[in-house]
């Protein structure tokens, strides 16, 4: 009974961290190594992350430095960075890339808040098919009582709520940043 609501608890939040890792890729005026995980280059024929070929500083709120581990790999970074339309421009220096965040106009803000509030909508979506998948396995186990059935799901509907009640307090702190100036 119990393990039926631990696992769903489980991907509730998984569902919950990947949400979170959209969000943090969202540009918000302010430097954030994060925007630069999943960007992979090109490294001797293979596809490597950038953070697994640099090491990525925020010596101030809105700069990232990129120092990569191989000097002769400043100028394939620096391509995938510009590939990638993040916004910014990275500019190659002697042995390391420095990445000025522009600050955002309050259409981009807008618009960025309006992106985060869809990847809110597309979480909570996750949530209910969560729920979907094991209210139907519910359903189908004949070996529990009815009760025992109406509890869990209540125990099922409790987590679900409290789950969108993260991604609702997420996002409204992740919107507050966006549109702080």
């Amino acid at each position: 009974m119990e393990e039926i609501v631990k696992e769903a608890k489980q991907q509730l939040d998984k569902t919950v961290e990947a949400y979170e890792g959209r969000l943090s890729k969202l540009r918000s005026g302010r430097a954030n190594p994060q925007m630069l995980s999943g960007i992979k280059c090109d490294y001797y024929g293979d596809k490597m992350e950038i953070t697994a070929l640099a090491s990525i500083s925020m010596p101030e709120p809105r700069q990232l430095l990129i120092k990569p581990y191989s000097r002769e790999d400043i100028k394939t970074i620096a391509a995938a960075i510009a590939a990638a339309n993040l916004g910014v421009n990275p500019q190659v220096e002697a042995t390391d890339i420095r990445i000025i965040v522009p600050p955002l106009t309050e259409d981009t803000r807008k618009q960025i808040a309006k992106e985060a509030k869809g990847i809110a909508d597309e979480a909570k979506v996750a949530v209910r098919n969560v729920r979907r998948d094991f209210m139907d396995l519910l359903k189908d186990d004949d070996t529990m009582t009815d009760d025992l059935k109406d509890r869990i799901e209540e125990d099922l509907q409790k987590i679900v709520t409290e789950t969108n009640k993260r991604i609702d307090d997420i996002l409204a702190v992740k919107q507050k940043e966006i549109m702080t100036i």
